[in-house]
């Protein structure tokens, strides 16, 4: 047996974790993401019977705290994918022990782990060189010094999803680029301290980018799209990118990307400038490009004369 997924079974696998320990010793895969009846003694239990485990998803998992992942990693040295998205109770000290045990570490999801800060994630980075994946979404914590230690150790990297990380910068994300020319994917919605520098950055040194989720990054301008749209990933490689609630965008961002011949699919919503004779002229160039976009109902102006209350065509009095 090497590949398990439990899914809402939590009242029986306090049990389940010591079978699995006591007759599946090469189990290599193991799904128990939501099942919130995991505890510490569970991973200590798996850790001793499964060393070979290689992808362990736990999120979800509140319960878990450093000293199941210490036992965990200290058994199972093989791990390369670790998630553990919603593990609120992780700190510091528990991605201290990953970067200590974990060298073939390739994949890593700490989404919305809140209490972690650039401490913990630095220990990653310098212990993890293989590291090609990394989900900090939502560790609000977090600043430059992690994108400066993922650019000195970890050149592998290709996915980087870091939204509403908002103390992230241009600084940072010029050093990631610099040293990081794998990358395919990047999430920095609501990294909104971060400007064209950025994307400059990106342009020149990230010739694989694929995908780009910029939304509600309010300092982004077309000049930024510009230079995305005339850099080495454009024309084959940029397949989607997001510019949700980004304000200064206008249709002249459509036009820096109507070379971009893989663009499979744009975010537009609440970009205020754009306009449908832009997106109009996008898609003679781009035909099956799925554009995503919202156009309020305008305003009508007051009734003349009148007194009587006039409302938007989107207002519905119920």
């Amino acid at each position: 047996m090497q590949f398990l997924i439990f899914k809402t079974l939590s009242f029986l696998l306090c049990s389940t974790c010591n079978s699995l320990s006591k007759f599946c010793p090469k189990l290599k895969h193991l799904d128990l993401s939501s099942c919130t009846s995991i505890t510490n003694l569970s991973l200590k239990a798996l850790s001793e019977g499964c060393p070979l485990l290689e992808q362990l998803n736990i999120s979800w998992c509140d319960q878990i705290t450093k000293d199941g992942i210490q036992a965990l990693v200290r058994s199972c040295p093989g791990l390369k994918g670790l998630f553990l998205k919603g593990c609120t109770q992780l700190e510091d000290e528990a991605l201290k022990h990953i970067g200590a045990h974990c060298p073939e570490l390739v994949t890593l999801n700490l989404q919305t782990c809140s209490q972690i800060t650039d401490e913990g994630l630095i220990t990653i980075c310098r212990g993890c060189h293989r590291l090609q994946s990394l989900c900090v979404s939502g560790c609000a914590n977090i600043t430059d010094a992690i994108l400066h230690a993922l650019g000195q150790n970890c050149p592998r990297l290709r996915i980087l999803e870091v939204a509403r990380c908002s103390q992230l910068t241009d600084v940072g994300f010029t050093t990631l680029a610099r040293n990081c020319h794998e990358l395919e994917k990047m999430d920095l919605e609501e990294c909104v301290q971060i400007t064209d520098g950025t994307l400059i950055q990106l342009s020149i040194h990230c010739p694989r980018l694929q995908v780009l989720s910029l939304s509600h990054c309010e300092l982004i301008t077309d000049d930024g799209i510009r230079h995305l749209g005339s850099g080495p990933c454009a024309h084959d490689r940029l397949e989607v990118i997001e510019l949700d609630n980004c304000p200064l965008i206008t249709d002249a961002s459509l036009e820096h990307l109507k070379t971009c011949h893989s663009l499979d699919r744009i975010e537009l919503y609440d970009c205020q400038q754009i306009t449908r004779a832009g997106i109009k002229r996008l898609r003679t160039h781009l035909p099956n490009i799925k554009v995503h976009a919202y156009f309020a109902p305008v305003t009508p102006p007051p009734s003349v004369g009148g007194s009587r209350q006039r409302f938007c065509r989107c207002c519905v009095l119920l």
